[in-house]
């Protein structure tokens, strides 16, 4: 059987980083392809950076298929979860791979309503309940369920949902290898994008020094916050305590000499 290659299915998933790639191809010459590479029917789901090598060094290798798949979606569902649960997924590819499977999933549940939908409108309400019997749970529909999936925290999620919005391609690459967080990533996404991309081309430290920038400028931004209630009271009762306090010290200092200093007998009428 000749294995078909599908260049968005290779692309879909982001690619080995030149070392990655080096230490695999070492690993495969020196102990063989352990792991089978994953099909559908004849195309390949799974392996194309092991199948490019074997292919080019003349290795055995073995292929199994996945007979649960009935559609592109299966495979990238797929696709996503096998790499969700691997520790070398970074925490930006981790929330990318979340929120692709939000988009698939959701789609997936409105299509079913709109089937349900459909049959009702043509007063086939047994076909309606069929689908609607049929309707997925709804998951990853808040930020929270797809932190979740990924690992990671919402306030991430929502970083890396601006980043995808507003993030030039030379900052999102950035981001991807490494040079800058997702944190200050996102603050630097806000900046137009000539001002992105100027900040990426002065590298770690022109980056960091812009995310600081943002950062700042939003802070003095924002109102002054109210002072709390308590912290207004406290503040009230500061004098009284003072004075209370230097009347116990003065009473003290009085009953160590016997004798009532001008001042003691001033707050003690008070």
């Amino acid at each position: 059987m000749t294995i078909k290659i599908n260049d968005e299915l290779r692309a879909y998933i982001d690619p080995l980083t030149p070392d990655e790639y080096d230490a695999l191809e070492r690993s495969l010459l020196a102990e063989g392809c352990r792991d089978a590479l994953v099909l559908w029917g004849d195309l390949l789901v799974d392996g194309h950076n092991r199948y490019a090598i074997c292919t080019k060094h003349d290795l055995p290798y073995k292929t199994i298929q996945n007979e649960r798949f009935t559609s592109i979606d299966d495979v990238h569902l797929w696709m996503i979860d096998n790499h969700l649960g691997r520790r070398s997924v970074s925490d930006f590819q981790r929330g990318i791979l979340a929120l692709r499977k939000k988009d698939i999933v959701l789609a997936r549940a409105r299509a079913l309503e709109d089937a349900a939908a459909a049959a009702q409108a043509n007063t086939d309400a047994a076909a309606a309940a069929d689908a609607d019997r049929s309707a997925p749970p709804p998951v990853l529909a808040t930020r929270e369920s797809i932190a979740k999936a990924a690992r990671v925290s919402s306030a991430t999620i929502g970083q890396i949902e601006k980043i995808q919005r507003e993030a030039a391609p030379e900052l999102v690459q950035a981001v991807k290898a490494g040079e800058i967080s997702i944190n200050a990533a996102a603050a630097v996404a806000t900046l137009p994008v000539d001002a992105q991309q100027a900040a990426v081309a002065g590298g770690r430290k022109e980056l960091r020094e812009a995310a600081r920038l943002v950062r700042e400028q939003k802070a003095a931004a924002r109102p002054p916050k109210a002072p709390k209630e308590e912290g207004v009271r406290a503040t009230a009762r500061r004098p009284a305590r003072q004075a209370i306090a230097s009347t116990h010290a003065c009473w003290k200092r009085s009953q160590r000499s016997k004798t009532k200093t001008p001042s003691c007998a001033d707050r003690w009428s008070a």
